[in-house]
């Protein structure tokens, strides 16, 4: 059992980001307080990830373009950027799970192909946000579940590197999105699992065994 599945949480989104980001050619800082990223992030990414409670807006900021657009991910829910031009874009939950004995749903696949990955972008809808870079890195598995057809009805992203895995980027075309979550649990039942969601699929998240580890905001600049 993770000590603390909230800080846990948040460092390994910050390195998801920081991983992502990199894929972009986009140089990341980590610290003890923050992980954030001079240039504006890929869409969907935040230019910072707060790592503690506490941090002093000025300075977080001070690390970002703080222009339109820009976004902060208050990992604690604590920061108050109104006062800077930021409005709350919303409201979420990280979730835990710890290692499970292994269930009797189907893993997912690892996509390991700069082909399958576009395919399993367009499937997902994100695009060139997802490079092959991702493929290269041992830290990322991106993972697809498949018809009898070969085509892509599902996947996610699993980050980190042994110990706790990151889950994120799930998506599924299906009648019960639940499966996914499932076949995620399935793909790596022996380690703990951390991320974060919001209604429905927080929902989703928490009947896959997730439990509920802490409030975050995310922030946007208008």
């Amino acid at each position: 059992m993770l000590k603390d599945p909230r800080a846990a949480a948040a460092h390994d989104n910050a390195e998801w980001c920081d991983i992502v980001c990199g894929s972009h050619g986009l140089t990341g800082r980590t610290d003890a307080d923050a992980w954030s990223v001079p240039r504006r992030s890929p869409p969907w990414y935040p230019d910072a990830v707060t790592l503690r409670p506490g941090i002093d807006a000025e300075a977080l900021l001070a690390r970002i373009d703080v222009g339109p657009g820009a976004s902060v991910k208050d990992s604690f829910a604590d920061l108050d950027l109104s006062g800077y031009g930021f409005r709350v874009l919303f409201d979420a939950q990280w979730i835990h799970r710890p290692p499970l004995a292994p269930p009797v749903d189907t893993p997912l696949v690892p996509v390991t192909t700069p082909d399958r990955l576009a395919a399993w972008a367009a499937a997902h809808g994100g695009g060139d946000v997802f490079r092959p870079a991702l493929l290269t890195d041992p830290r990322v598995r991106v993972l697809a579940r498949h018809d009898d057809r070969g085509v892509i009805t599902g996947g996610a992203v699993l980050s980190g590197e042994g110990g706790t895995y990151g889950v994120s980027n799930l998506f599924a075309q299906s009648d019960d999105p639940r499966e996914i979550w499932q076949a995620v649990c399935a793909t790596v039942p022996g380690a703990p699992l951390v991320g974060y969601e919001t209604t429905p699929d927080l929902t989703l998240a928490l009947s896959a065994g997730f439990t509920t580890a802490g409030s975050l905001r995310v922030w946007l600049h208008a």
